[in-house]
Formats: structure tokens, sequence, C-alpha cells
């Protein structure tokens, strides 16, 4: 389960030494925006060094890639899929053809590292009006996207809008974005807030993301690390209340009853499977689960 994702910039490399220590879920080694042209391949010899040294234990790693209309894409993924990351994340998405593009490319360099096809998934990187409209296309592309992550700052510039802490520009399409992955089956990530000083704004755009259906947030900050895993992870109330809930239910099933009420509310099919869906959190985590 990835609840966090930190960005790592591809050519920073006391930031990749010491990149598994800020105990996020998953870990995105950035070879696009963070690395400017002139560093493109130095970057990808640090990272494929960095990983090989490391190994980064406990971590899922992610490798975002540059735009499949650029010189670097194809020698990026050539470089990072021998590494057998988690995911390579395509830039700029605006269309099924560019998901489909990639993985072409993935498979090529599976198949010339030995390693099994489909090993490698992807996570397309949706910043651009095209990407959200088509999201769903973009989700339902290849068998190998396992999400979507949503780019807001590249997105709200496409927009023309203006990027705010509060975000209502970008609430169309964090309902987009959620809505289109969970009809095609995959994860969605939500955008990173990105600053980094303000506790009470990553704490607020955090919460908002979950309550919207994010699976987990992006940071740019290892300070915003712990808040993301905290808040998409279930409370010890929500663990108590979905133990309830089973227990509730089986109670019904004994009694042969159809319905059944727990704390002045009708159980229903949804709150089950939420209350399921929450122990299975929390035994992924380490908690009691079922």
């Amino acid at each position: 389960m990835i609840r966090s994702m930190l960005f790592i910039p591809g050519n920073s490399p006391s930031m990749l030494q010491n990149a598994d220590i800020h105990r996020a879920d998953a870990l995105i080694l950035d070879l696009e925006d963070a690395v400017s042209p002139d560093q493109k391949d130095a970057a990808r010899v640090l990272v494929r060094r960095a990983v090989q040294a490391l190994g980064f234990a406990g971590c899922k790693l992610i490798v975002r890639i540059n735009p499949v209309d650029t010189a670097y894409c194809e020698e990026d993924i050539r470089a990072m899929v021998p590494l057998k990351p988690h995911m390579i994340m395509p830039t700029k998405v605006g269309c099924p053809e560019t998901v489909q593009a990639v993985s072409a490319m993935v498979g090529e360099a599976e198949a010339a590292s030995g390693i099994p096809r489909g090993a490698v998934g992807l996570i397309p990187l949706i910043e651009t009006c095209e990407g959200i409209e088509n999201a769903l296309a973009i989700a339902r592309a290849d068998p190998r996207v396992k999400a979507l992550f949503l780019g807001a700052e590249d997105l709200t510039s496409d927009m023309r809008a203006k990027r705010t802490k509060a975000g209502q520009e970008i609430g169309y399409s964090r309902a987009k974005i959620v809505s289109c992955a969970r009809a095609a089956g995959v994860e969605v990530y939500d955008t990173p807030f990105t600053d980094v000083n303000d506790e009470e704004g990553i704490e607020a755009d955090t919460a908002l993301a979950k309550s919207m259906g994010f699976t987990g947030k992006a940071s740019i900050s290892p300070r915003h690390v712990p808040v993301i895993n905290r808040l998409f992870s279930p409370t010890p109330e929500e663990i108590e209340y979905a133990w309830e809930v089973l227990d509730i239910i089986e109670e019904a099933r004994r009694q042969g009853k159809g319905a059944i009420s727990l704390r002045g509310k009708m159980i229903d099919k949804p709150i089950v499977d939420r209350a399921r869906f929450v122990l299975q959190m929390a035994k992924m985590l380490g908690g009691e689960g079922v």
C-alpha cells in the first residue's frame, strides 16, 4: 500500500543518499522537471548507481521519466527498467496512445533485461486539460497502468488559472481523476502541497484529498511525509468502528435479519465494504485487521 510518495531530484547525490530515511512509502526518482537538460545523462547514471548501491529497502521505487516526445524518454526507460522499479511515471500524458507507446518501450526494455513482461507498472502523470478529460481512457489504456497521478502545477498553467493553496481551481480535476481511476479499477494519487512551511495547509490539503477518495498523496518535502502517512492511515476510532460493523453484521446473520442498525444508523453493503477496507489497510500497516 502506498500512502505517501516523496519526490527526489535525480541529480542530487545527497538527497538520493538519504532518500529512504524519511519513511515515505514510495520514492519518486525524478529525471524530468528537477533536472536541467544539460544534466539529464548525468542524472540517469546517478539514479542508476544509487539504486544499485543503496537499494532503498522498504520503499517502492517510481521513476518519473521525460515526456515521450523528447529525446530523453527512451534512454530513461532503457536505463531504469533493468532496475525493476515498482512503476515508471510517464509525464504530460494527454491520451491513451502515449501510455501505449511508453508501455511498448518498457516491454522492449524488460525483454532485453530478462525481466518478466509486465513486471514494471505505469503511473501516468495527468497534468494537462486534455489529460483530465481523457483520464478514463488513459487509466484503461494498458494493463501496466496501476494508478493515476494528478499534477496540478502544469495543469493550472494549462488552464490559465492561478494555483492557490485552497485549491478550488483544481476541484473539478481532482474529482474527475478519482472517479476515472476508480471506474478503471486503479489507484489514484493527489498532487503535492508546495508550501513547505505551511503546516496547517498540508494538514488541510491532505485531509481534503483523503475525503475525495485519493489513495494517497505526493510530496516535495520530507516534512510533509508524516502528515500524509498519518491522515491516510486508519485511526484507532475507525478501526474500532469497522470491527463493530463486522460484528453486528455477523449478529444479524445469526438472527436471520436482513437489516440491522449500529449507533442509530442502518448498516448496508457500502458501510460493510468500507469497514472491510479499513481493516485490510490496518493489517497491511501492521495493525489489527481482517
